[in-house]
């Protein structure tokens, strides 16, 4: 779809805009978009307002935050339980703010269950305000029927898809869905400097170094956490001089890390602040699966990636309800192919993990294949400015829509 343009005179001068997401990376993926949309605002001299549910970082970024979502999420079913309430109390705060204010335009970002839930409402309640989900949910993943895709285009009356299959999935769905590449670009035009990260952390070159980022939800800190530590402890019995860095991604969770740490005796160091310096200073990343493995690939780091789910969840998942997926990190499912060492539930062992890691680390040959993968991951993802072509994107839709409303009716006549 082409979005019309409109005659400057008939433009409006202001918008207000809803963001609606969740969990850590949903916060920083709307603070990105935030960012973008206030830039491209103020180039078509719009007034722009933000308000949205998500974290810190988006209020940073100039949104008010209605209610904070960072610590409400989980994958899983049974993982999902202790989060119900908390999450059927922030909808309700956020039907209350849609009965009471006007907005331009929603933009839903990824965090499934309660966007799906917001959706539903708006498309009952408020059918004539426009939507756009960005970043959709995986469901080109790992979706094992085709109700909730139907209603995810049901409820978006536009797409803006950050993986090229995600697009074509959406499509196939009939939804209006656009590509712009994906907005970590953005944030990584160049990898850091591995020197200057060493520098900042008192760190010398020779070292060997080797990240591990295990966690950013609580059912992390139970299910990933700690065999990530335990093929930490393994690599360490290895490689005695070698040094590993600890990014905390949430404050709450500090505790528990440093305390698996501790009590394996591991040689590392908590570090607090964002991740980006330790992982560039790295040699080798362990991580859990996730946005942050996007990140480690365009700083170009060799990496191990690790995921466990409750059991019962696993299996519910692979026996009843057949969910077979190829590949589970974004930087394998962008390429559709093996770039990165995967270790997903059962195959997730400290043995499997740490011998993985050594061969990264010892093997030149197998850091490069791993290299080379970044180098064709990043050769699909597209241009630099892809935060603000989608935001300018989203606001030429908000004001056609607004523009729209504004004219008379048939009947008005």
């Amino acid at each position: 779809m082409t979005i019309p343009s409109t005659a400057a005179s008939d433009r409006p001068t202001s918008l207000h805009l809803f963001i609606s997401t969740g969990e850590v990376s949903g916060d920083l993926q709307g603070s990105y978009l935030a960012q973008a949309l206030h830039r491209q605002a103020q180039a078509k001299n719009i007034t722009l307002t933000l308000s949205g549910l998500g974290g810190e970082r988006m209020a940073a970024a100039g949104t008010h935050l209605i209610g904070n979502t960072t610590p409400i999420g989980a994958v899983g079913i049974f993982e999902a339980l202790p989060f119900l309430i908390p999450s059927f109390k922030m909808q309700r705060r956020a039907q209350t703010f849609f009965r009471q204010t006007p907005i331009d335009l929603t933009i839903f970002i990824d965090y499934m269950g309660p966007n799906l839930a917001l959706g539903k409402f708006l498309h009952r309640q408020f059918p004539e305000v426009p939507t756009a989900y960005y970043i959709a949910p995986q469901q080109w993943v790992w979706a094992f029927s085709d109700k909730d895709t139907q209603w995810l285009t049901r409820i978006s009356d536009q797409m803006v898809a950050v993986f090229p299959e995600e697009a074509t999935y959406y499509r196939r769905f009939g939804a209006e869905v656009q590509y712009f590449g994906h907005p970590l670009v953005d944030q990584f035009p160049q990898p850091p400097s591995r020197t200057q990260a060493r520098q900042q952390l008192g760190l010398t070159d020779t070292e060997t170094v080797i990240a591990l980022l295990p966690a950013s939800r609580q059912q992390e800190v139970a299910r990933v956490l700690p065999v990530v530590i335990a093929a930490a402890v393994k690599v360490q019995a290895a490689l005695p001089q070698a040094k590993f860095l600890v990014p905390i991604s949430m404050e709450k969770l500090r505790p528990a890390i440093a305390t698996a740490v501790a009590q394996a005796q591991l040689n590392a160091e908590l570090i607090d602040g964002g991740s980006a310096h330790a992982i560039a200073a790295a040699d080798l990343v362990i991580n859990k699966s996730g946005t942050v493995n996007l990140e480690v690939a365009l700083m170009d780091i060799p990496q191990i990636v690790v995921y466990r789910l409750n059991p019962v969840t696993a299996r519910l998942g692979y026996y009843l309800l057949k969910v077979d997926i190829p590949f589970i990190s974004p930087v394998n499912l962008f390429v559709n192919q093996s770039v990165v060492p995967e270790f997903i539930q059962w195959e997730a062992t400290p043995a499997a993990i740490a011998e993985a890691s050594l061969k990264l680390l010892q093997d030149e040959t197998a850091r490069a294949q791993v290299q080379s993968g970044y180098a064709d991951m990043r050769s699909k993802m597209g241009e630099l400015g892809v935060c603000d072509r989608v935001a300018a994107h989203l606001l030429e839709f908000a004001i056609a829509r607004k523009q729209a409303a504004a004219l008379p009716s048939p009947r008005d006549h």
